[in-house]
């Protein structure tokens, strides 16, 4: 006779609550961002207007079990006090925490950690976002294919082209019950083009058993010679205590490498599979298809934030109330103009972002670029990227035989003259360009 197991949720009922977790990782992350990270934490970038942890927050605001929601990474803590006490405020139905690991743990090590803080309140789900995702984040949907199907894990899907897959986790699933039968992070041959969005909703009882079976697999290993890059250190290697290592490099453990490839061994874990747009934020050009992508969601919701279309605003254009625009400038579609920017007469900016304090000259046109705080475009000057397609998850192009950025970057207080050309650069902070300059890193 078999025993059959409870369902779920009428043991914990119906509608038991549900804690959200979101990753922000940490300063010695986030190179790829640079460098604009040189200057604020990727999360805290702000991309339609709004820092990309508040687009996360926006999302989760609307899951009506949802109360408790924790920052978990390993910046100082004074790194989101402003933005936590803001966010708050505007989203007055969450507490929001930051948890700050002693380092880095690895997206599931860090849950791990924090366990305790999590499970306080017996939530019966718990909602892990990567912060560095632009998407609409369809968490109802989620919870409810969680309910229907008693599961276990839920992952947020997509499809991709299959070129791009192997960038990514890839899934196999069930085309049918939409079951997650495999799942592999970033396989070397083509196994589906079904990705994995960094999105995932656990079921508290399944996801800190499966994290501890993982750190006690590695704990299991044996003890394994520590090697240094350099001979200078040879007499320095070392075989692993096991004590030192649970402590320390033990605790590192990735959800996607570690735990998600188990779980689909366990018949529990489904994917939800997300027809809305997906792009990960990971290289500062990145920024200028996910603003595109926020911008025109907003256009579509009928945000009041939004600019009116008029001759000279082509939608979607999101303009800071401080900022000032002179009424002859042209902007859109998809730009972000931020605090206190000053454009000037005559300029044409088109899928841009202008950071806080940044003044673009008269008649001066800005191209799929982003413009960094306080940096000034001189009168006539020219600054451009390269349009990528749309469906590309790809922010580089090869010109000459060179890859480069396809979205040109200035960073913090950068300087271009009156009639420069600046086509397809990354330019460091403080930099002043007086000469016409293309598919250059400028240091």
């Amino acid at each position: 006779m078999s025993l059959q197991i409870p369902h779920r949720e009428k043991a914990n009922g119906a509608s038991g609550a549900t804690k959200a977790v979101i990753l922000v990782g940490g300063s010695s992350r986030g190179t790829r961002f640079r460098p604009l990270s040189l200057d604020v934490p990727k999360p805290l970038f702000d991309v339609a207007g709004h820092p990309i942890i508040w687009h996360c927050l926006t999302a989760i605001a609307k899951v009506p079990t949802i109360h408790e929601v924790y920052l978990i990474g390993y910046y100082d803590e004074s790194v989101f006090r402003d933005f936590i006490k803001d966010a708050s405020s505007e989203f007055s139905n969450l507490s929001i925490k930051y948890l700050r690991e002693y380092q880095a743990l690895g997206t599931a090590g860090g849950l791990y950690h924090f366990r305790d803080a999590i499970l306080k309140g017996r939530p019966e789900h718990i909602f892990v976002l990567n912060s560095d995702v632009c998407c609409s984040f369809p968490l109802n949907e989620m919870l409810k294919l969680s309910r229907e199907k008693d599961a276990e894990a839920v992952i947020l899907g997509t499809r991709v082209s299959e070129d791009a897959a192997s960038n990514f986790g890839c899934i196999v699933s069930d085309s049918h019950t939409r079951r997650v039968l495999h799942y592999v992070e970033k396989p070397e041959s083509h196994i589906s083009n079904l990705i994995n969005c960094g999105v995932y909703l656990f079921n508290t009882d399944a996801i800190f058993p499966s994290i501890r079976s993982a750190i006690k697999r590695r704990a299991d290993r044996p003890s394994r010679l520590v090697s240094y890059p350099s001979t200078d250190n040879l007499e320095s290697s070392f075989m692993v205590d096991d004590d030192d290592d649970e402590s320390g490099k033990n605790e590192v453990i990735r959800l996607e490498q570690d735990i998600l490839s188990d779980m689909a061994d366990s018949k529990q874990f489904f994917v939800y599979e997300t027809k809305d747009f997906w792009r990960q934020i990971k290289t500062a050009g990145s920024a200028i298809p996910a603003n595109a992508l926020y911008l025109q969601k907003a256009w579509q919701n009928g945000s009041n934030e939004l600019a009116q279309p008029s001759a000279n605003i082509i939608p979607p254009v999101y303009i800071h109330p401080s900022a000032t625009v002179h009424p002859t400038a042209k902007l859109g579609p998809n730009v972000s103009i931020g605090p206190r920017v000053t454009v000037g007469a005559g300029a044409r900016v088109k899928e841009s972002i202008v950071l806080e304090d940044a003044e673009i000259k008269h008649d001066a046109c800005v191209l799929y670029s982003i413009i960094g705080w306080n940096s000034r475009i001189g009168a006539w000057a020219r600054v451009e990227g390269t349009p990528t397609p749309v469906t590309s998850h790809n922010t580089t192009i090869v010109k000459n035989g060179i890859k480069v950025q396809a979205i040109t970057i200035l960073g913090k207080e950068c300087g271009v003259g009156d009639e420069v050309r600046v086509q397809n650069c990354i330019c460091l902070p403080f930099k002043e360009l007086k000469r016409d300059v293309a598919n250059e890193v400028i240091m």
